[in-house]
Formats: structure tokens, sequence, C-alpha cells
């Protein structure tokens, strides 16, 4: 399979991940990075030795050898840049959530749909083996018809200090758990109310409940709590359960499976969605842009997740932000 030629736009702790993962995947060849943070820039292409940088994206895009390009920059941003990528003639990958509002993602499939280009959104639990097999099952019908789901993901507190000056809990983690139960149910929802609380005064609410009615009849219930102590022992507290007519899913996802024991007392540490083992980066991220990457290498468009799956959860989910202002139900 042939190697693709890669940028990366936006190099925050996550962009690096998607540096450190994209060295070691052997379809692509990552010649570019772009921040506006000189030092930063510098830093990321001397440990990872990549030739190209750039401070301004539009020269990154302008560059005709690089083929396809991740948007890894706040939220707010994500429209332009994929809107330009996109323009600019290349592949883009783009991190959930796919855009800060609806009306900036219909902008950004509209050009993608204008373009012969892939568009891909990194809703990487829909990679996790354990929500995929959720997914296959329910799709088999060995829990009859799902009738109620209810999902948490949980922070402690220091892990989402400088998140919350960006976005919120339910809008920066529930998205992930509210994608999975519209994949799960193949439905949409049809009402929704939700309450949220601002504990650490930041400009995002740290805490947020959202309840859905969903067209098929189910309920879906979201909780994304950024507040957890500091002290609590997993990285990740995530939880799913899935109750059908004729059976029940339930997903521990808080890495329970691994526990370590130390001066500082139980540790449960993140080990599926991108530990580094080895000095080599594994788990979900990996696997979701070796996808990405052999869509691209093969012309064969991306199918496990839709542009417009990602739009429809982050309309939801910015309707349930408006239930909770307004402390009301709001039918869709």
């Amino acid at each position: 399979m042939r190697q693709v030629r890669y940028g990366i736009i936006g190099l925050g702790w996550f962009g690096e991940f998607h540096v450190d993962t994209m060295k070691q995947l052997p379809q692509a060849d990552l010649t570019a990075v772009c921040t506006r943070t000189e030092s930063r820039l510098k830093e990321i292409a001397e440990n990872y030795s990549i030739p190209t940088t750039y401070t301004d994206y539009h020269d990154l895009l302008a560059n005709p050898d690089i083929e396809a390009v991740s948007v890894l920059t706040h939220v707010a941003d994500h429209a332009d840049i994929a809107i330009d990528a996109l323009r600019a003639g290349k592949h883009v990958f783009i991190e959930k959530p796919m855009a800060n509002t609806p009306e900036d993602c219909d902008r950004i499939i509209e050009e993608a749909q204008r373009s012969d280009k892939f568009l891909m959104i990194g809703h990487i639990c829909r990679f996790d083996s354990a929500y995929a097999l959720a997914a296959e099952q329910i799709a088999a019908g060995k829990i009859g018809k799902v009738v109620s789901l209810y999902a948490k993901r949980n922070l402690a507190g220091f892990i989402t200090e400088t998140q919350l000056e960006k976005i919120s809990s339910l809008f920066g983690d529930g998205i992930h758990d509210l994608d999975l139960m519209f994949w799960f149910t193949g439905s949409k929802p049809v009402s929704v109310s939700a309450q949220t609380q601002n504990t650490r005064n930041k400009p995002y609410d740290d805490i947020g409940w959202a309840m859905f009615r969903l067209e098929n009849g189910a309920t879906a219930v979201v909780q994304s709590d950024w507040s957890l102590p500091n002290n609590v022992p997993y990285a990740i507290d995530a939880k799913m359960e899935v109750i059908g007519t004729e059976g029940i899913i339930q997903i521990d996802n808080s890495g329970v499976n691994f526990m370590v024991l130390g001066e500082s007392g139980v540790q449960y540490p993140q080990a599926t969605y991108w530990p580094k083992v080895n000095g080599m980066r594994r788990g979900y991220l990996k696997e979701e842009l070796d996808y990405f990457l052999k869509c691209v290498s093969s012309d064969t468009e991306p199918e496990i997740i839709t542009p417009q799956e990602s739009r429809d959860v982050v309309y939801a989910m910015r309707v349930a932000e408006e239930a909770a202002r307004k402390n009301e139900v709001i039918h869709f």
C-alpha cells in the first residue's frame, strides 16, 4: 500500500499524539506540521524529525506535495481550516467535535460534496473494540429492541483545567457517547432535557447531564462530569449500559482490567486509546488513523463514521445545552 503525504495542523497535547502515531504508521509520510507558536513548532519538528514546518496553515495547504491533513485545532477554528483544506484539494481528517455549530458543519459538508476528496471526523470510540462489538451485537438483534441507554464519561478536574477555557464537558466528551447511542439505535432524537453546572468559575460548564427521547422510543442519558476529585485512580471513568427487550450490554471502559498499586495508591492507567508501550504509540487512535490512511491510499470513502452523522451529534448536543440554559424540554 502506497504512502500518503500528510500534514498536521494544530500541535496541542493531542496534536502531538497524532504526530507520534503517524510517525509509526508505514503508510504515512508525515512531511509537515503547523502551529502558530514557533517554539512549539520547533520542538515537535526536532523531536519527530519532521522536515517542513509552518506557522500559517494556508502555507501548508499551498504545498502541492501534501495529499491529506488532520485538523486538530480549537473546535471554533475547524470549519474555516477544513473548508480551505478541501478547496486546496486535500483529504481532511477533523478531530471531534466536527465544528462549533451545526451551521459550520453544514458548510464543511457542502464543501466536501463539491470536492472529490474524503472527509472523516475523528470519533475514536467507534474504533474501540468494546463499542464496535456492541454495535454488531445490537445490529444482529442479540438484545432485541433497544429501549434504554445510559453512559458516563467523567474526568478528574486537573485534566480538564485548560479544556474548560474552550469547551463544555457535554460538548467535549458527552458527544462521544451520544454519537455511540445514535449509532447503536440508528435513531435520531425527538426531544431533550438537560442540566449543567459550573463548579469552577470557568467559561464553560464542567458538569452536564442530558436525557434524550429517540425516534425509536428509547431513552438515552449522557453524563459528563469534568470535576472528579484529583485523586481518583483512573484516567477516564467511562461506562455504558444498553438495555434491550431481550438482553443487556454493559461496557466498563475505565481501565479497571489494569491496576497498578504504588506509593501514590491504586491507579488504573489508561491503556486502550493511545498508550505508549516499548516506545511506540498504540491503541484505538492508531487504528483510527490507520483506517483513514488506508481509505485515502486505496481511494475508498470512509464508512465507519460519516460527516452527516458527525453533524447530527453536534446539533443534538448544542440543543441539549440550550435545554439546560432554558431549563425546559426542547423538541427537535
